[in-house]
């Protein structure tokens, strides 16, 4: 079964929860605090694997959670940090935002992204004795994984794409000049799904090419197999149009190209501008008396396509087609890699009163969903980040609020493991 889009879920660890402990030893009176800080919880990693042709597996395993980190231990002894999740996808997946569908990154480069990132590990108790408060009993919770939702689609990396009605010989084509083994029968959608195959012109020359099944009229607006498959050709540097010249099955041949063409345009304006070559195919089949040949070289020449006479059944004609393709290629510019659209929302303070604020001693620590949100997407060693991250607490009231339970200029204001001096 072929599944190129599907929808998952991705989690990262929790981090570990650091531990409240003190030093235990014979003769050592005192021993103070000793708990130590938890692990941070596993990132989940796309990862290229070029075995892979299509996302069948993710088709009944739809959440993809990272390990969490091990919670601290007395003797100072940190948490284990949670493994990362290492998820394999064939070369030429495009990941979107589930909700934006906006473009996060395309694994065509074969380097690993962080899709998922873990969770920090919390500070144990060791972290927050200070001269006046040499007994802490309090540590600090990891925070959660970030959890998103993404669409992965995967978009054939192939250099030339098959276009053309069903049954006109493009399965055929891609036989007789590659090792590939298409399906290959005289009815309508034979090919159920895009078939790959290297063809190899001379020592050095090679390209990639698909067969691309299943398009009608109307396969744009979802129509046969093309609405599926239509987003294959998307990376195609190169198009070869087949078209059946013969008449075989009592079709026109240029209300043919122009009905192909049309669903091109229709299902992307970019296909319209992509460089396009005419294979006219089953010339071996072509009547004497028919004019069906000579009216479709004239009709795509004055477009600016070249056309070339090919028989796939008996391979005339289909090697000088492939040179010409490759020389067609060295022109051209490289496959598409699509760039990033999409921009993480940028974190907003909420409300002040869904936040839980503990006063130990000299110390207050503040914690709150909205407010574990705010701190995982600062980075704390930016200055204008820090500034951004003071805006949004004095936006929201919580320094007022801290005022009014009777916060002290030189108290400690601990908000996940972030600490700062409070002045007024």
């Amino acid at each position: 079964m072929f599944v190129d889009k599907v929808r998952i879920t991705v989690c990262g660890g929790k981090g570990g929860d650091g531990a409240v402990a003190f030093h235990r030893e014979k003769y050592v009176a005192s021993g103070g605090p000793d708990g130590g800080d938890g692990g941070h919880g596993g990132s989940v990693i796309l990862r290229v694997n070029d075995n892979l042709s299509t996302l069948l597996d993710f088709r009944y395993k739809r959440k993809y959670a990272a390990q969490g980190g091990d919670n601290g231990q007395g003797r100072k002894m940190s948490g284990k940090r949670g493994e990362p999740l290492i998820v394999e996808v064939p070369r030429g997946t495009v990941v979107r935002d589930a909700e934006s569908n906006q473009i996060i990154v395309d694994m065509s480069t074969g380097e690993d992204f962080v899709i998922a990132r873990g969770g920090r590990g919390g500070w144990g108790n060791a972290h927050y004795a200070t001269p006046t408060r040499q007994v802490p009993r309090f540590a600090k919770a990891g925070t959660k994984g970030q959890e998103r939702d993404v669409v992965l689609e995967l978009k054939l990396l192939a250099d030339v794409g098959l276009v053309g009605f069903p049954n006109v010989g493009k399965s055929t084509l891609l036989s007789v000049t590659s090792n590939a083994r298409p399906k290959i029968a005289n009815y309508h959608f034979t090919t159920l799904f895009p078939n790959l195959g290297v063809i190899y012109v001379d020592e050095g020359v090679s390209f990639v090419m698909a067969d691309i099944p299943g398009i009608i009229e109307g396969a744009a607006e979802g129509a046969g197999l093309g609405h599926d498959f239509l987003r294959h050709i998307d990376r195609c540097r190169l198009l070869v149009h087949v078209v059946d010249v013969s008449g075989s099955e009592g079709r026109d041949p240029v209300a043919d190209f122009d009905a192909i063409c049309a669903e091109l345009e229709s299902y992307s304006p970019e296909l319209k501008d992509r460089p396009m070559l005419v294979a006219a195919n089953k010339i071996d089949l072509l009547p004497p008396e028919s004019d069906n040949l000579q009216r479709l070289r004239a009709h795509v020449e004055a477009l600016g396509c070249p056309l070339y006479e090919i028989s796939a059944g008996t391979t005339q004609g289909t090697r000088a087609l492939m040179r010409v393709v490759a020389d067609k290629l060295s022109t051209l510019p490289p496959v598409t890699v699509y760039e990033p659209e999409y921009v993480e929302p940028v974190p907003q303070a909420g409300d002040p009163s869904q936040l839980q604020i503990e006063h130990l001693g000299s110390t207050w620590l503040i914690t709150g969903q909205w407010l574990e949100n705010l701190v995982q997407n600062i980075n704390f060693d930016d200055y204008e980040s820090r500034n951004y991250f003071d805006q949004q607490l004095r936006k929201c009231g919580l320094f007022a609020r801290l005022e009014e339970m009777g916060i002290a200029d030189g108290d400690t204001v601990d908000i996940y493991d972030f600490q700062f001096e409070y002045q007024r």
